[in-house]
């Protein structure tokens, strides 16, 4: 039997043409495959770097309004100090002209100013308080209205003379403590004796303090706390 070199030559270039191919179609799949993952590495990216921004974007944000709070907070603390000395002014010089001494404590607190004559003699101030602090009072409208004169802004400052509200407040704490006690108790609301402004704010402060609620009733100077059980 003759053997045909020419016939074996062809199948082998064939074979090879078939590996050539095959090895070509897995290059092109590979570059496909590198492509796809460049792809998603490079949206990957994007987005990372889109995460980042965004959450720098927030923090200058939150950087930003904290700065900004701070700010108000701290303007507001300085106008609030402005407002006490102008008060503290005026108090000094109505002292003068009633012939009476005293020193004057001022502090800020609760976004309000706050002033307290203190006295040098027990007694000497007692005048300017009246009686159940109805001349306190007065005056403390009058040192509002003075300051809201300088200042072109209405003021909230609360005064103090010879200590009288702070005893008052305690005072008013524990009477509100009974009516709270009395409310709960009755299951009913309870109504408290008139009072002025500044008392029926303790009371309400208490109130509240203890999870129940309270509402101002009636007229001046006859108007009134209702205490109702929670």
């Amino acid at each position: 039997m003759s053997e045909n070199p020419g016939s074996d030559d062809a199948g082998v270039e064939a074979a090879a043409d078939a590996v050539v191919e095959e090895a070509e179609a897995i290059e092109t799949e590979a570059a496909a495959a590198d492509e796809s993952v460049a792809e998603v590495d490079a949206e990957a990216a994007d987005e990372g770097v889109a995460e980042e921004a965004e959450s720098a974007d927030e923090a200058e944000v939150v950087d930003e309004a904290e700065a900004i709070t701070e700010a108000a907070a701290t303007e507001e603390a300085d106008e609030l100090a402005d407002e006490g000395e102008v008060a503290a002014d005026y108090l000094e010089a109505l002292l003068d002209i009633a012939d009476l001494d005293g020193d004057i404590d001022i502090s800020v607190a609760n976004g309000r100013a706050s002033l307290s004559v203190i006295e040098v003699n027990p007694g000497d101030l007692s005048e300017l308080v009246g009686e159940n602090g109805r001349v306190l009072s007065a005056l403390q409208d009058l040192t509002r209205l003075a300051v809201a004169r300088e200042t072109g802004e209405r003021s909230r400052l609360m005064l103090d003379i010879a200590g009288h509200r702070a005893t008052r407040r305690m005072e008013l704490q524990r009477i509100a403590k009974d009516a709270i006690a009395e409310a709960k108790e009755a299951g009913e609301p309870v109504r408290m004796a008139p009072m002025g402004a500044f008392e029926r704010k303790v009371v309400h402060d208490e109130v509240a303090a203890a999870g129940m609620s309270s509402e101002s009733e009636g007229t001046e100077p006859q108007r009134y706390v209702v205490i109702t059980p929670a």
